[in-house]
């Protein structure tokens, strides 16, 4: 461990992110975990919750109130959407903070209330959050004092249509996006479900219409193109515990072909660690990218004339959540972005 250690706390460590947080924060060479929240869980070991934990002498769980912050520099706050913004008004304004609740990405206040059922309780906070899709808001991200990191689907999503947006190559009033989520998206929370017997041996939609990543992929391509435009997005849960697949049908601008697409997303990310676009015909699949922060894309002709097809691929646990919340921490402390992040996909 380095002397000039960045100390950290994890604000909900016994959820999937939490614990995805601390396995990944374990082996950044920079970081030492001083603190590890969870209300409930309070006053017992990480390892009781989470065993893969044993023995590595770990804090203890304590609750936010019990915190001194003045051991801390940065905080990683993995609590649920709509708690989130009183905890982070009400820390110390020396703190660096990467949240990764839902809570400071949409910037407009009224359709925050919209989508959630209330108003946002930190209003001039959000104001001052940097949406954290690295890739696109890098300089943003190095500046900031709060980071909000991006939703698993917006992810998956953005990043091969903000490109081809900004290339005018594709029609922003024609985008379908078909996306399937590992059952983990749903959180750790007890809920009928998420129960086996209700996920295993089948899967479906759900959000129909109404998922509230919707409006925040919304709202990153409106500003890309600068005016408003509407996506058709459905998500639908995996029998698997972890990946997301986001399956993007487009039409094409007039001259415009899957080869020129490909051109244009190999070019955007040629010097990006974490973006990779696969072989021509290859066709990217979730357990390629299981356990890391890669986010690999394909593209392909669709046999209806003047429309292609991109498929994305990331684990939504870590590019998806926890491992962009550190690629950003990465870069709001002007390290390596791939500091801690070197994983290699772990399969079969």
């Amino acid at each position: 461990m380095a002397t000039d250690a960045i100390r950290v706390a994890i604000l909900g460590a016994s959820g999937y992110t939490g614990a995805e947080l601390l396995r990944v924060l374990l082996r950044h060479p920079r970081v030492r975990v001083v603190a590890l929240t969870a209300d409930r869980k309070a006053g017992e070991g990480i390892e009781t919750v989470f065993p893969q934990f044993l023995g590595l002498g770990l804090p203890r769980l304590v609750t936010i109130q019990e915190v001194d912050w003045s051991g801390v520099d940065a905080v990683f706050c993995a609590l649920p959407h709509g708690t989130t913004q009183e905890v982070i008004a009400g820390l110390p304004t020396h703190l660096k903070i990467v949240d990764l609740s839902a809570d400071f990405r949409l910037r407009d206040p009224a359709e925050y209330a919209k989508w959630y059922g209330h108003e946002h309780r930190a209003p001039k906070l959000q104001e001052e959050a940097v949406y954290g899709l690295t890739e696109m808001y890098r300089s943003g991200v190095a500046t900031a004092r709060l980071v909000a990191n991006p939703g698993c689907y917006p992810t998956s999503a953005q990043l091969p249509l903000l490109p081809l947006l900004a290339a005018d190559q594709i029609d922003p009033d024609d985008i379908v996006i078909d996306a399937k989520s590992g059952v983990s998206g749903a959180g750790r929370a007890a809920k009928e479900g998420s129960l086996y017997c209700e996920v295993g041996e089948g899967t479906h939609a759900y959000g129909v219409g109404s998922h509230r990543h919707g409006p925040e992929i919304e709202q990153i391509l409106s500003e890309t193109v600068g005016r408003p435009i509407v996506v058709n997005f459905t998500p639908h849960l995996m029998p698997m515990n972890r990946g997301m697949l986001s399956s993007i049908y487009v039409k094409l601008k007039p001259g415009v072909s899957a080869d020129d697409l490909r051109a244009t997303l190999l070019q955007r990310y040629a010097d990006e660690p974490f973006v990779q676009i696969t072989s021509q015909g290859v066709a990217p699949q979730t357990r390629h990218v299981r356990g890391t922060n890669a986010c690999h894309i394909g593209v392909f002709p669709d046999r209806v004339k003047g429309r292609a097809m991109l498929f994305s691929v990331i684990d939504n646990l870590m590019k998806g959540a926890s491992g962009q919340a550190v690629q950003n921490f990465n870069v709001m402390y002007g390290l390596p972005e791939t500091t801690g992040l070197d994983q290699i996909a772990l399969f079969p």
